[in-house]
């Protein structure tokens, strides 16, 4: 009797061990859809490439195997690929349910992504966590200090501070702290992200009118960063209210400002400014504009009204502000004799909104989230969705000195919960709704601009069968060609996440380029003068 028991349960193991899992492999992550999901209803199963998180509200994380970005960002409204981004966000979230609790000092953040994830699938929108690899984004990479920017001389950052308020504190306002102790928290981790990010000028948003809430963040900064001598400029406004400005603060140190500061009331008051700043250690100037357009949020009417484009309301008044913008550069840099011009802040306006065209198409200058990151850059989340509302924009006499440019990821993959007004968490994590975004400046009036778009001149051809030639890219100074598995980002020529296949400077120009050994789904990236131009490769 004991033998026949024996053989049972080794018949049992033996069973058990030729059970293969259900493996997901996803061909395509741009265009994949979790309705690919509906045969392994009630399965687990194991995805053989990296799912990120889109989403982290609620108890349930949102997954896919692409980052998710508003359609506005990626593409311009109303086209048909504006509505193909709709629906491709649409159809590739999943539902995570069930993934292991983390310390406040590690917790799920946007942006993570989980490798070899085994899950039950409960339904084509919905997963059970059972295990997985968890890569990259965390804290501590943000811990460890500011994104590259290069080799800069001057660094710059615009902030949208989420309602900065010193004084007069409003507890039946939905903005802002509601007291002196909310205040407190809200200080100790906005001045923990600016002195991490240690810039020579800070153009801030959503920060209390009057000199109080400024003069603050100045005086906290000299205790914080030995060395420096920030300051700020004064508007002579006074505190109204729960309403907020934009405004300078810079370190004596190295800027100064020269003559008088400009102030640009189109639509919204106190919000849009601009100053000519002199770089001490070498005389070079630049024109710094920060701004915060009309926000989306309401009910506009007539021209403002909601267009269901995408654009939200009030489109019409914030490209009133861009103009705005454009006129008053043209008078202020005849009146200063200073082309050069950065224009930054929270516009309110995703990267492909009529503002941003305006701007860009009309007026001729320099998306630099753009050319410096093609179309991965953000700094802004809802709704599960990334994109950057906080913007870097240079005119074509700037764009050779910048040396790179960024989002500082410390808020908008965070989770809401660690905000002032909701914990006790005294991180720099989640100080405001948006991140920083960061400049690097090495100013040289020397330096002349090429208007010529390189990345058009590009020639991307098959050779022989095994290889690809890339014609032009060379010609326009240093450049370079990286290949990708088709999860990989291009990020300052870095790799992620092990995704890198090959990457080469390119020395001619006409470069031969092997192809992946390995058949599959590649991005060629091809970086030079600024550009980044991407193509689609399928190795059979």
């Amino acid at each position: 009797m004991k033998a026949r028991i024996f053989l049972l349960f080794t018949a049992f193991i033996a069973c058990q061990l030729t059970v293969a899992q259900v493996h997901i492999t996803i061909s395509d992550p741009e265009t994949w859809s979790a309705q690919e999901l509906q045969p392994y209803i009630g399965q687990t199963v194991v995805f053989d490439q990296p799912l990120v998180v889109s989403s982290n509200y609620g108890s349930s994380l949102t997954v896919s195997p692409r980052r998710l970005f508003t359609a506005t960002n990626q593409a311009r409204p109303s086209t048909d690929e504006y509505k193909s981004v709709v629906n491709l966000n649409a159809t590739g979230a999943m539902m995570l349910n069930g993934a292991p609790s983390r310390p406040d000092s590690n917790p799920y953040r946007c942006g993570e992504k989980i490798h070899n994830l085994t899950a039950k699938v409960n339904s084509t929108n919905s997963l059970t966590w059972v295990s997985g690899t968890w890569v990259g984004n965390k804290r501590a990479d943000l811990e460890a200090g500011i994104p590259d920017l290069g080799d800069y001389r001057l660094l710059i950052c615009t902030m949208n501070l989420e309602y900065y308020l010193a004084v007069d504190f409003d507890p039946y306002s939905s903005m802002g702290p509601d007291d002196a102790a909310e205040h407190q928290k809200q200080r100790k981790k906005i001045r923990k992200a600016l002195s991490t990010i240690n810039a020579d000028a800070y153009g801030l948003v959503e920060i209390q009118q009057g000199q109080a809430a400024l003069k603050e963040i100045a005086e906290d900064l000299n205790k914080l960063l030995p060395g420096r001598n920030y300051t700020y400029i004064d508007d002579k406004t006074q505190p109204s209210g729960t309403y907020t400005k934009s405004g300078f603060v810079y370190d004596r140190n190295t800027l100064k400002p020269i003559g008088k500061m400009q102030e640009i009331n189109t639509r919204v008051q106190n919000r849009k400014k601009m100053i000519c700043f002199e770089e001490i250690a070498t005389g070079e100037r630049f024109i710094f504009s920060v701004n915060h357009f009309k926000a989306k949020s309401g009910s506009g009417s007539g021209a403002d009204a909601d267009q269901h484009d995408g654009q939200g309301s009030f489109n019409a008044s914030r490209c009133e502000e861009a103009q705005a913008v454009m006129d008053q550069y043209k008078r202020y840099h005849r009146q200063m004799l200073e082309k050069d011009l950065l224009v930054m802040g929270d516009l309110n306006a995703y990267a492909k909104e009529d503002p941003i065209h305006l701007m860009v198409a009309d007026n001729g200058m320099i998306d630099l989230h753009r050319a410096f990151h093609a179309d991965t850059s953000y700094s802004y989340q809802f709704g599960g969705l990334a994109g950057y509302l906080d913007h870097a924009i240079s005119n074509g006499t700037l764009y050779p000195q910048v040396t790179g440019v960024s989002g500082y990821h410390i808020n908008s993959d965070e989770l809401d919960a660690y905000t002032y007004d909701k914990s006790n968490d005294t991180t720099m994590f989640r100080c405001s709704d948006h991140d920083p975004v960061l400049v690097g400046l090495k100013l040289d009036s020397t330096l002349v601009f090429d208007p010529s778009p390189a990345v058009n001149s590009y020639e991307v051809f098959t050779g022989e069968a095994d290889e690809l030639i890339i014609r032009n890219a060379g010609s326009k100074g240093r450049a370079f060609y990286a290949i990708y598995t088709i999860n990989g980002i291009l990020l300052q020529q870095k790799d992620i996440d092990g995704q890198l296949v090959d990457k080469k400077e390119i020395l001619s120009d006409i470069e031969h380029v092997t192809l992946p050994a390995v058949s599959g789904a590649y991005i060629l990236y091809i970086y030079s003068d600024g550009n980044v131009y991407q193509r689609r490769l399928i190795v059979r």
